[in-house]
């Protein structure tokens, strides 16, 4: 799955440029890069997934919903998440993304970092279906969490990846105008 992000959102940084340094809203970006990370996934022949901004449901139409590190249950709507939508219930979460500008108030970036780390969990009640059918009550399993932290200012990007409920990797690249950044 990093290869997939990686990828992807270095393409989405080298020709999505002018839009971020231009302020273009987080939903708009979040909505390119999930055409980046979609066409990334085609050519990896990985089928049934799919790359959905802002998505907030579960199967049969109800909220989702993640345990807070208080586990406490909150409904949550991801920026961009890589999933099958229920269809491929043994490996159903693959990717969940967060992006903020790098001038939002510092209570919501820990916000998307707390939701990432729930995401990113392998379950909240140690009790996973082992039938291939039955989806856990709550949301988790993201094989791989990422924030992403643009600032325009500075014209750079803060990338930071959770897996297993934890930040394992942080990293601060430059926006180019000339070439793909190393993510």
């Amino acid at each position: 799955m990093r290869g997939i992000f990686h990828r992807s959102f270095g393409n989405f940084l080298l020709r999505e440029r002018a839009n971020i340094v231009n302020g273009v809203s987080e939903r708009n970006l979040c909505g390119r890069l999930a055409l980046y990370i979609e066409e990334e996934r085609q050519g990896v022949g990985l089928q049934g997934y799919y790359a959905d901004p802002e998505y907030n449901r579960m199967q049969d139409g109800r909220i989702k919903t993640i345990l807070d590190e208080r586990y406490e249950e909150v409904s949550i709507t991801c920026d961009l998440i890589l999933h099958s939508r229920g269809e491929i219930v043994g490996r159903d979460n693959l990717i969940a993304i967060e992006m903020k500008k790098s001038d939002r108030p510092n209570h919501e970036k820990v916000k998307d970092r707390v939701r990432l780390r729930a995401l990113t969990k392998a379950s909240y009640d140690d009790v996973w279906s082992a039938d291939g059918v039955t989806l856990p009550e709550f949301v988790c399993g993201y094989e791989l969490g990422v924030y992403i932290e643009l600032d325009v200012q500075r014209r750079q990007v803060l990338v930071e990846e959770f897996e297993h409920g934890v930040a394992v990797r942080s990293k601060v690249c430059l926006l180019s105008a000339t070439r793909q950044p190393d993510v």
